[in-house]
């Protein structure tokens, strides 16, 4: 599934053109994959399990992914229809769609901080990052940060007030360059 969102989004990338006032490319990609997702359980056998319900069935071996990669918007996936409207069955909303998004806010958010924290790592003082760290990353108790870096209450405040400044200025900076 990862293989063919990353074929679908590639072969997309060249004719993809990003307008805010439709949808962001974040929402574009989950969106392609919220729909191999939903191809590869349509690929698997349905079975009866005990309940008599069909519940799609486990196997080693898939088949070829679906054609080309469908963009979210005015696409038909799998000649369904005319070419220039969306599929009704992809126009009803996803039930736990509101879940998979905030995973992926908060995946999303845990990333673009990673990278802020990699890049101020090599602008500051190392102890002051690793003050930093300690006290707001790791969220460790003043006393504890005192004790454990031998530092007075006031180098910890200080370099947590200059370090987060640069951080937020970092996360700004990653925000903009990425939407």
């Amino acid at each position: 599934m990862v293989q063919e969102t990353l074929i679908a989004v590639a072969n997309k990338m060249p004719e993809f053109s990003y307008d805010p006032a439709k949808d962001s490319f974040k929402g574009w990609l989950l969106q392609i994959t919220r729909w191999r997702i939903a191809d590869q359980f349509r690929k698997r056998p349905m079975v009866a399990s005990e309940s008599q319900s069909t519940v799609p069935a486990v196997t080693g071996a898939e088949t070829a992914p679906t054609e080309g990669p469908a963009i979210a918007g005015n696409v038909s996936r799998r000649g369904e229809g005319d070419a220039t409207r969306t599929a009704t069955v992809e126009r009803i909303p996803d039930p736990a769609g509101s879940a998979l998004a905030a995973i992926w806010d908060e995946e999303w958010e845990k990333h673009l901080l990673n990278t802020a924290l990699a890049r101020i790592k090599r602008q500051v003082n190392p102890a002051h990052y690793e003050i930093y760290y300690l006290r707001v990353i790791l969220g460790k108790p003043v006393a504890e940060v005192k004790r454990a870096l031998g530092v007075n209450v006031g180098q910890i405040y200080l370099a947590k007030h200059r370090v987060g400044a640069l951080l937020k200025t970092e996360m700004r900076k990653l925000q903009d360059a990425l939407l």
